[in-house]
């Protein structure tokens, strides 16, 4: 035997001998702090004057703020942050907050349109599904297409004894303000009292990366066969949101407390 194969002989034996390590997934961040996402401008700007402080800081979709909810041990860090309108900011902007604060749950708060005399205005709906129904499918099959982008919350942990004025229920999400011509269709093919646009980009993001989400939509204005009194005037939404959001970081500390009771006070 040659001096190189007396050499590659002696190295095989010493690997033999080495413990084997097996390879280790990469470590997985700590869960961060509850995320609130805020989505349309006037939602926002409501909840900025209903706590103007901490001063905001910004981010390449909308401004964001870090601050206790609660009272007493119940208090507890969330970061509120300003995602922007429509699907396309939703997705986006949820997926920049899981991977920013890798967030150990995910809440969405804002308003909706509700169908007149199946919801009254003020009421909030705590969505346990959500159906993307502007998807148009020309070459397959178009239930299939709405199947694929619809998602369904989990909602075991929220009992039944709900503050006064809250409906589980699905919720229709479309890029464009409720058409009165679509409504009774949405009513019977989905079950749907109310509709908006981001929830259903919100829950699937939230889905897709295994985050936990909860989705509260209070109805800001009442959709029926003439339109909504909102149509053509925003200062009508503006007031509604004021009025939606109030009552729902009102009752932020609740739906925490709950879904996570070991932090109750």
């Amino acid at each position: 035997m040659n001096a190189l194969a007396l050499l590659a002989a002696f190295f095989t034996l010493w690997a033999d001998d080495l413990p084997v390590r097996r390879a280790e997934s990469p470590a997985k961040p700590p869960a961060g702090p509850v995320v609130v996402l805020v989505s349309a401008d006037a939602e926002w700007r409501a909840l900025r004057q209903i706590w103007p402080q901490p001063p905001a800081r910004s981010s390449p979709f909308g401004e964001w703020i870090e601050r206790e909810v609660g009272a007493g041990a119940g208090r507890r860090p969330v970061v509120l942050f300003h995602g922007g309108w429509g699907k396309i900011a939703a997705a986006a902007s949820t997926q920049y907050a899981i991977d920013r604060w890798h967030p150990s749950r995910l809440v969405n708060v804002g308003t909706c349109g509700g169908f007149r005399g199946r919801i009254e205005r003020g009421e909030v709906v705590l969505v346990e599904r959500t159906v993307v129904y502007d998807i148009v499918e020309q070459m397959g099959d178009a239930a299939e297409a709405i199947a694929a982008y619809t998602t369904d919350l989990d909602l075991s942990w929220t009992g039944t004894d709900l503050p006064k004025g809250v409906r589980r229920g699905p919720l229709v999400s479309a890029d464009r303000d409720l058409l009165p011509a679509d409504i009774p269709r949405l009513e019977k093919q989905f079950g749907a009292v109310a509709g908006d646009w981001e929830s259903g980009a919100i829950a699937w993001t939230a889905r897709r990366n295994g985050v936990p989400v909860l989705i509260l939509r209070g109805v800001s204005d009442l959709v029926g066969e003439g339109g909504s009194e909102t149509y053509g005037n925003l200062a009508a939404f503006e007031e509604g949101s004021r009025a939606v959001m109030k009552r729902l970081l009102d009752e932020l500390p609740f739906w925490l407390t709950r879904w996570d009771p070991a932090t109750a006070p």
